[in-house]
C-alpha cells in the first residue's frame, strides 16, 4: 500500500515538474524587421520582463529576420516548432496583408497569438529642412512633379503603404513608393533625404526625433491626436480622411502545448502591465495596447477579411 501511495504521488507531482522545468533552454524572439526599429526597441525593453515572469532562469534572444515587409520573419515564425522556444512579434496589417497579395511561405492560421503589446498610429515624417509643411504642401509638391515624389515604408502592403496609396487616392496624386527593411531604414532614408516623405508610425517618429533626427511630422492617421505628438494633427483635420495603425503583438507557432502557452499569456500579460516596463515604453513614444489572446485573434480575423475584400475591390499591387 505505501508503494501504491509513492507511485501515486509521483504520477500527482509530474504535471507539475514538468510545468516547472519550462523553459529548459534560451527562447528566440524574431523581429522581423531591422535593430533600431519600433518593433525591435520594444521588444528589446519587454524581454527582460517576460523573463522574470517566466522564472526558472529564462532567457529570450532577440532573432532580427528582416526582409519582404516581415514576410522573412513571419514565416521563420509559422514554421518554428510549436514547443514555445521561438516566440516573435507580428505586425498589423504586414502579418495580414502579405499573405493576401502573394505567397508568403505561412498564413496566420499557423500562428498563435499570445497577446498584443502597441497601437502606433501611423504617420508622414519629412526632414526638418523640408520645404514640406503640411500635407496639402505634400499633395501640391506630387501634382508639380507627379510620380516623383518619394515615400519610403517597411513594405508592400505594410500600414505605411497603404496609408500611403490611401492618401494619393484622396488627394488625386501619385507618389513613388520605396519599399525598405524597416522602420529604422525609413528614418535613415529620409535623414539622408534618400526620399522625399517617410510613412513611419508616430511613435517611432517621436522616438528618432528625441534621439536627434531632423524631423517634421506632417500628421496622425487616427481618428484623435496621439498622446505622445499632441502638438502634430490628424490627417482628418488637413482635409485628408485617413486612419491607419500597426498593432505590434507576441505569438507562437500555432500548437503550443497548453501548458506552455498559458506560461507564456501569463508572463506576457504580467510584463505588458508592469509599470517598470511601461515607463520604458514611454521613454520609447510607444503608445501601449494589450489586448489578449481571444482579443488579438479577433481582431486579427476581423481585420483579415477586411484586407481580403478590399484586395478585391482594389489590389495594392507591387508598388
Amino acid at each position: 500500500m505505501k508503494h501504491i501511495r509513492k507511485v501515486l504521488s509521483v504520477l500527482m507531482i509530474a504535471p507539475a515538474m514538468a510545468l516547472a522545468a519550462y523553459p529548459e533552454k534560451p527562447i528566440n524572439m524574431i523581429v522581423s524587421y531591422s535593430p533600431g526599429g519600433g518593433t525591435d526597441l520594444i521588444a528589446r525593453a519587454i524581454a527582460p520582463f517576460i523573463e522574470k515572469y517566466l522564472g526558472n532562469n529564462a532567457h529570450i534572444v532577440i532573432q532580427n529576420r528582416p526582409g519582404a515587409g516581415g514576410a522573412i520573419g513571419f514565416a521563420t515564425l509559422a514554421t518554428a516548432p510549436a514547443d514555445g522556444y521561438t516566440i516573435g512579434f507580428i505586425n498589423t496589417p504586414n502579418v495580414i496583408t502579405i499573405p493576401i497579395e502573394r505567397e508568403a511561405g505561412y498564413t496566420i492560421d499557423k500562428l498563435e497569438t499570445l497577446g498584443n503589446i502597441v497601437d502606433d498610429p501611423g504617420n508622414f515624417s519629412v526632414h526638418a529642412e523640408s520645404p514640406i509643411k503640411s500635407l496639402k504642401d505634400l499633395a501640391a509638391a506630387a501634382k508639380a512633379k507627379p510620380g516623383e515624389v518619394t515615400y519610403g515604408t517597411t513594405g508592400v502592403g505594410s500600414d505605411d503603404h497603404l496609408a500611403g496609396l490611401l492618401f494619393s487616392r484622396i488627394a488625386g496624386v501619385k507618389l513613388n513608393h520605396i519599399p525598405m527593411k524597416g522602420a529604422a531604414d525609413v528614418k535613415t532614408g529620409v535623414v539622408s533625404r534618400q526620399i522625399d516623405v517617410a510613412a513611419m508610425n508616430i511613435g517611432e517618429a517621436m522616438q528618432a526625433v528625441a534621439g536627434g533626427a531632423p524631423m517634421r511630422q506632417l500628421g496622425v492617421m487616427a481618428a484623435k491626436r496621439s498622446s505622445v505628438a499632441p502638438n502634430v494633427p490628424t490627417f482628418a483635420e488637413q482635409g485628408f480622411n485617413v486612419e491607419m495603425s500597426s498593432l505590434r503583438g507576441i505569438a507562437a507557432p500555432k500548437g503550443l502545448p497548453p501548458a506552455v502557452k498559458q506560461q507564456l499569456v501569463q508572463a506576457i500579460e504580467r510584463a505588458a502591465n508592469d509599470p517598470e516596463f511601461q515607463k520604458k515604453a514611454v521613454g520609447y513614444f510607444a503608445p501601449l495596447r494589450y489586448l489578449s489572446p481571444a482579443d488579438f485573434d479577433a481582431y486579427m480575423r476581423k481585420a483579415d477579411g477586411e484586407f481580403r475584400q478590399l484586395w478585391k475591390e482594389n489590389p495594392w499591387g507591387e508598388k
